[in-house]
């Protein structure tokens, strides 16, 4: 994925499985665009993103 230009980049890395949490965390890490383990995607910094990373702490890692 490209650089997203303007603004702080977050790149997020799913470092957990999101098998055995419930359907709304799952689909939380789909929509952030990750599909496999150790996939790092890159998002702009914005108050919906920070929701969405709070929701599944747990399963990844953030690099600002």
């Amino acid at each position: 994925m490209a650089k997203k230009t303007g603004g702080k980049v977050i790149k997020v890395t799913l470092v957990r499985s999101p098998i055995g949490f419930p359907q709304s965390q799952k689909a939380t890490v789909r929509a952030l665009g990750l599909r496999r383990l150790h996939q790092t995607v890159e998002h702009q910094d914005t108050p919906a993103l920070r929701g969405m990373l709070a929701k599944v702490v747990h399963m990844i890692r953030i690099d600002e």
